[in-house]
């Protein structure tokens, strides 16, 4: 059976690389160009460059007659230009690439499969493809967060108010808020880079569980396939490894796919509102207009990313359920099919966000308007009471309590409240104790306490929303994406380079 990747965008990070390799296998007609246009990196890609190496390495190490190296080489060749045919089958398993060998070099070119075993082949290539997957995560990953940062650049003075259970909380900037979101995504890029570590092993040479008695240069397999280093232990490489690494992808999946609903939900409860602060730009599929009802401007690409986080979600959970009450080394969770299509929908996740990040409307004055229609700013009064007049900060939440609910009461917004009701007030309140019974604070100290952009600015706490503390954190999440996107393209350079001297070398053995 041929296995193809679903994604039309399922590892193309490969294609810088493999037009370098196209190049140099084009001479004397031997090789298979891997253009841009050839087909993705798949498990018949990988059988074959597992095979080149295996021809290479075994015929150079004493393990293969090098007499024999090239003509098995030439029948290697033969069957990865027939599947580069269109519409050609791509055998995806060890078990039906071999027959293809065999047919065009005779029974000799099993020669090659000293010390190897399905197990370790399909662990390998399973590897290669995740690790693939994780840098086009990674890559989508990166875009979006610098869409989220970018953003957040340009609200550094938008005074918003932020909610908790569901409720006006307290003032903040919405560029801090932002980048509270993209630390949560950095979160995220480090668990792909750590996870990355653990996928870039080669099984090679591992056989079913327990190694072999051919004395395989595992480590110079591992270099020419572009792993960073071999899986260790033999056992775990295609029993246990094989099986943890689905459900640490889908893991990181599940994470970004979380992080993305939180923030879409965030922002679709401002459509509850009659006069929203914020909202999508009209037209394409963003928002469209009810069937029944022409003043309704339906949120769509909200609800899409959305959904499409919540099939991540559920396709993420697949490798759990398949790995769970299975003995070790089952084939359940492995489907690349299947882990291709968790990945895919991470980056479609992702992407999806990314649009509507693009597509967010902030209206300033609206957000003010609606901190200042409530008492957001109310805190401030009981933490100046505490910090500027020795007031026990629960005796000053008390006092800033009774004003909230006489103001409430009485329809008065913050803006308005008469500063001799809030004299009042703090007087019945400490009536009886040994605290000053007059409210030390100006009225000019009262008003400044319940302007939400003064809260914000004269903020003190590292990480907080005060500009100069906004502006390092936008200077350190740009850096640690600038970070990011080089760790990506060193990844990718490395496999490209080294599946380029595979190649070149394979290349030079078939000339010989």
């Amino acid at each position: 059976m041929t296995h193809h990747i679903p994604s039309s965008r399922a590892f193309r990070s490969g294609a810088t690389g493999l037009v370098m390799a196209g190049a140099l296998f084009c001479q004397a007609g031997m090789a298979v160009a891997q253009s841009e246009e050839a087909s993705e990196r798949d498990e018949f890609f990988w059988l074959g460059q597992i095979n080149k190496a295996s021809i290479l390495i075994n015929s150079e190490e004493g393990l293969l007659d090098p007499e024999l190296a090239p003509s098995i080489g030439n029948a290697l060749v033969t069957v990865l230009e027939n599947g580069e045919a269109p519409d050609a089958d791509r055998p995806g398993t060890v078990i039906t690439f071999e027959p293809l060998l065999i047919e065009e070099g005779g029974v000799e070119v099993t020669l090659i499969h000293a010390g190897r075993s399905s197990q370790d082949m399909h662990a390998t290539y399973r590897a290669a493809m995740l690790r693939d997957g994780m840098l086009d995560l990674a890559d989508q990953l990166n875009a979006t967060t610098q869409t989220l940062v970018d953003l957040a650049g340009r609200h550094v003075d938008t005074i918003v108010p932020n909610y908790t259970n569901g409720v006006a909380a307290q003032p903040n900037s919405y560029a801090h808020y932002l980048l509270g979101h993209a630390a949560g995504l950095d979160r995220d890029a480090q668990r792909i880079r750590e996870a990355y570590g653990r996928i870039d092993r080669s099984a090679m040479g591992t056989t079913v569980l327990n190694g072999t008695s051919w004395p395989l240069n595992r480590q110079r397999m591992a270099d020419y396939l572009g792993f960073a280093s071999v899986v260790d232990n033999a056992y775990d490489a295609s029993q246990i490894s094989s099986m943890d690494e689905p459900v640490e992808v889908g893991q990181i999946i599940t994470s970004i796919a979380l992080h993305t609903g939180n923030f879409v939900e965030d922002v679709i409860t401002q459509y509850a509102q009659s006069r929203p602060w914020i909202l999508l730009e009209e037209g394409g599929d963003n928002t469209y207009v009810s069937s029944a009802m022409p003043q309704k401007r339906n949120p769509g690409i909200l609800n899409s990313t959305r959904s499409d986080a919540s099939q991540a979600i559920a396709l993420a959970m697949g490798p759990v359920w398949q790995t769970h009450n299975i003995t070790p080394g089952m084939s359940d969770p492995k489907g690349t099919d299947e882990n291709a299509a968790m990945l895919d929908a991470g980056v479609s996740t992702l992407e999806r966000l990314d649009r509507v990040l693009k597509a967010l409307q902030i209206n300033p004055d609206r957000a003010l308007e609606e901190l200042n229609s409530d008492w957001t700013a109310s805190q401030e009064v009981a933490d100046i009471l505490m910090r500027d007049h020795g007031l026990p900060f629960r005796e000053g939440h008390h006092v800033a309590s009774e004003i909230v609910s006489h103001a409430r009461a009485q329809g008065i917004g913050p803006l308005d409240f008469p500063y001799a009701e809030a004299q009042q007030i703090y007087a019945e309140t400490v009536a009886g104790t040994e605290f000053a019974q007059e409210l030390p604070m100006s009225e000019a100290e009262f008003r400044a306490a319940l302007d939400p952009a003064a809260i914000v600015a004269n903020r003190a706490t590292s990480g907080g929303p005060q500009p100069a503390e906004v502006e390092r954190m936008l200077t350190e999440a740009r850096d640690r994406l600038a970070a990011q996107s080089d760790w990506i393209a060193e990844r990718r350079g490395r496999i490209d380079s080294a599946l380029t001297q595979l190649d070149s070398d394979f290349d030079a053995m078939l000339s010989k």
